[in-house]
């Protein structure tokens, strides 16, 4: 396996848009892991993951869409992400721990940068200040139906729900981006189809990670 970054231990993020069920097939995805390696990976999420990044998590998720416009909105997120990295990720990296995360930059990309138009380019500026040439060892890009993923998501009791309340062409537009960054990033993201059951996608997430990170 080639290393995507000078750590020793492993991280794997799951992206996608809202409905593809990207918490419980983490959740899943870390239980298969600590059976093969006898040691539990650490299982985080983003926005949040850290001290003062769990703050910001409310501030982003919560509210009306336009609470926030795209720049502050992205601002945010990499506030957030910078102290989730350097509180939590790297940390557990430099141990030797796996990592699991529910999201990461490349769902800033696709929200920001596609979905809410702010560009690709200039959410790339942000990232590289804030995070660098530090990348996940793999991402899996779980992919449906924006439409089917929003309905989804109806019936959740917390409130967390600003970007569900966004119109559809954005989710239309962030899923673009994901494969866009897929396309762009090929030797880390794999993308699997969500609209099937919950067994058969861990299936195939435990296979590529048997085929990435354990041969």
């Amino acid at each position: 396996m080639s290393k995507k970054h000078g750590y020793p231990g492993i991280f794997i993020t799951l992206e996608g848009g809202d409905g593809t069920g990207k918490s419980t097939q983490a959740r899943l995805l870390a239980e298969f892991i600590e059976e093969k390696r006898g040691e539990a990976p650490l299982l985080t999420r983003e926005p949040g993951g850290a001290p003062g990044a769990d703050e910001i998590r409310e501030l982003i998720l919560t509210g009306e869409p336009e609470r926030w416009d795209v720049v502050g909105e992205t601002l945010l997120f990499y506030a957030s992400r910078r102290n989730h990295l350097r509180l939590t990720v790297w940390p557990a990296l430099e141990r030797g721990e796996w990592v699991i995360s529910d999201r990461f930059a490349d769902s800033t990309m696709a929200y920001q940068g596609y979905g809410n138009q702010l560009g690709p380019d200039k959410v790339q500026m942000i990232h590289d200040v804030s995070v660098g040439q530090f990348e996940p060892d793999l991402t899996i890009i779980l992919d449906i139906d924006p439409a089917k993923g929003i309905a989804r998501t109806q019936g959740r009791t917390n409130n967390e729900d600003r970007f569900e309340k966004m119109d559809l062409s954005v989710h239309e537009r962030m899923r673009d981006g994901f494969y866009d960054i897929a396309k762009k990033n090929s030797h880390r993201c794999v993308i699997i189809d969500v609209d099937r059951d919950i067994d058969t996608i861990q299936n195939d997430l435990r296979q590529i990670v048997m085929e990435r990170l354990f041969s």
